[in-house]
């Protein structure tokens, strides 16, 4: 039955007053209240009457204040709960809203235990809260960063339960618990990525910090909560925790520490069950400077004038994974000004940039990178950023813009720069389209920095140096290796930085992607001009102490194009 039919068979209102409740705009039971039609407390007794809830008065009742330490502060500022009294297993809290359901769940996943709602007037509720949590008691700020050392991490969005056994499971506080704790140790860590994988053996977590995957020591009791903990995640997620057959995508928000972060759910069916990694994207923790990506000085230049061309194509090239977003980010806010309309399509929006449109992309509905970069023109952009070029449409259109007048970022994967010309091409982008509007194109890869703790110098002999290093630019000075220590978690490395590899389109290099020449003749010939390849970058991040010989040979090749005798 609904309030206002509740409030009529209990002779609260009349046949016009349920009308005009009926017509209103809002909740009936504020509007009945607010309009004077009845007094809140009668409300609440004949509602309470209907749905079995009992009423109490706040004023007359006493409260045991312990329950205060292990209630969730946020649901007594954001949804008016207040615990009253504990009995066995259950813990009556009071609410102004019977309707309300999910703060009362949300209520019984935190403490553990079973809610026994009962009403009370939003007034005395108010009353209490201001009693006990303000001035006359502990400070409201005490008892917020209380919890939150407790539990680390605060989601940002309501939860929703379907009320099914494992759904319930999901929401034992222990469970909620263990999953704060995996999520907490991901992000203090750094980890990019938590890869949560269902094996024979039991549950399996890793999480990829500085671009590799570390096993997490877990307590072989974990399994014993496997579906638990993957449901929980499906639910913060709000993705289906009855659908196991198909992969599925979803999203958290959380607070962390007072920082914003995102995390990308992805779970896919496996054979041992449900194979589960998350992308974590720490917002409060992200610095977008272009100085301190880890570009030479010459490479910074160079680029930094790039950026400001009126028209063209800038590329930022490399696997999944290698800082594209990052540089083209950094870009973005080096060259942001009032002066200039900057407008992104991106597929997903991974940072939100102040003083930049951006737009995501929804190909399901047809809103796919060709199609919102087509009507981004029509909004008189300076520049535009396309997340990525990956079909012909895409870079016809990109091309177009740039044509038009336009400064045009976005990214291809190839595995270096010179790769790119002859990638567009064989997209069926015309050879001359490409020579003609591709300014320049920067591949780059992510190498992890040695520890600045525990760093361990040594001279090498020229033997124990890959063939291609350019054992003269030492000049006696020793190189760096990994140890391990407490401050990097006894792994020799903290944090990445870029190696980068930028060729600018001369009117050699032009001519050359006019004429459909191969990839290693682009390259050969930027070479022959001054290109330093990511293996050269590399080498001089080792030089400088900044990485090691192990990760410039994990990520980049030996070319064997250069010509050492020139060095």
């Amino acid at each position: 039955m609904e309030v206002a039919q509740i409030l009529l068979k209990h002779d609260l209102i009349n046949q016009v007053q349920l009308n005009q409740l009926q017509q209103a705009n809002g909740d009936a039971f504020d509007v009945a209240i607010e309009m004077g039609f009845v007094r809140e407390e009668d409300a609440l007794k004949a509602i309470g009457e209907e749905v079995g809830i009992d009423y109490v008065d706040l004023s007359n009742l006493e409260v045991d204040l312990s329950l205060l330490e292990s209630f969730p502060q946020k649901l007594i500022y954001r949804q008016s709960l207040f615990p009253v009294s504990r009995q066995n297993g259950s813990i009556t809290v009071a609410t102004h809203r019977p309707f309300d359901l999910y703060p009362l769940d949300e209520a019984s996943a935190a403490t553990g235990l079973s809610v026994n709602p009962v009403l009370a007037g939003r007034g005395e509720i108010s009353k209490l809260i201001k009693q006990h949590l303000g001035v006359g008691g502990e400070t409201v700020g005490g008892l917020l960063e209380a919890k939150i050392e407790e539990d680390g991490i605060e989601l940002l969005e309501d939860i929703e339960s379907d009320g099914s056994e494992l759904s319930e499971m999901a929401q034992e506080a222990s469970v909620v618990r263990l999953v704060n704790e995996i999520l907490l140790e991901a992000i203090n860590s750094r980890a990019s990525d938590v890869h949560i994988e269902s094996q024979e053996t039991g549950i399996v977590i890793r999480n990829r910090i500085d671009g590799i995957l570390i096993p997490q020591p877990v307590p072989p009791e974990i399994n014993y909560f496997q579906a638990a903990i993957i449901s929980r995640l499906k639910i913060m997620a709000r993705l289906n925790i009855a659908e196991k057959r198909l992969p599925q995508d979803g999203r958290i928000k959380l607070r962390v520490h007072g920082r914003e972060v995102d995390v990308r759910v992805s779970v896919i069916p496996m054979i041992h069950g449900e194979g589960l990694v998350m992308r974590i994207l720490d917002k409060g923790a992200m610095k977008f400077d272009l100085r301190n990506l880890g570009m030479s000085q010459h490479t910074y230049d160079v680029f930094s004038k790039l950026i400001r061309l009126p028209h063209g194509i800038i590329l930022v090239t490399g696997p999944t994974g290698s800082g594209k977003t990052t540089t083209l980010y950094s870009s973005l806010i080096e060259i942001n000004t009032p002066e200039n309309k900057i407008i992104t399509t991106e597929d997903p929006v991974e940072y939100q940039l102040a003083g930049i449109n951006q737009i995501q992309v929804h190909p399901k509905i047809g809103l796919t990178f060709a199609a919102s970069l087509r009507s981004i023109l029509r909004h008189d952009p300076d520049i535009v950023l396309v997340g990525e070029i990956r079909d012909l449409e895409t870079a016809e259109n990109a091309i177009q813009a740039s044509l038009t007048g336009h400064l045009v970022f976005s990214t291809l994967h190839t595995n270096d720069a010179a790769g790119s010309y002859t990638r567009m091409i064989d997209m069926g982008v015309e050879p001359f389209l490409v020579a003609s509007t591709v300014e320049a194109v920067m591949a780059q890869r992510l190498v992890r920095r040695l520890c600045p703790h525990c760093r361990e110098a040594f001279s090498p002999s020229h033997d124990e140096l890959p063939d291609d290093f350019p054992f003269e630019l030492l000049d006696g000075r020793p190189l760096y290796r990994p140890v391990g220590c407490r401050e990097c978690r006894n792994l020799g490395y903290s944090g990445r930085m870029g190696i980068y590899e930028l060729l600018v389109t001369t009117d050699e290099i032009r001519q050359l992607a006019h004429d459909r020449v191969s990839t290693w003749e682009i390259k050969k010939t930027a070479v022959s001009q001054g290109l330093k390849t990511l293996r050269d970058d590399g080498w001089l991040k080792v030089i400088d102490g900044d990485t090691s010989i192990d990760e410039v040979i994990r990520l980049t090749k030996n070319d064997r194009i250069i010509d050492r005798s020139k060095s």
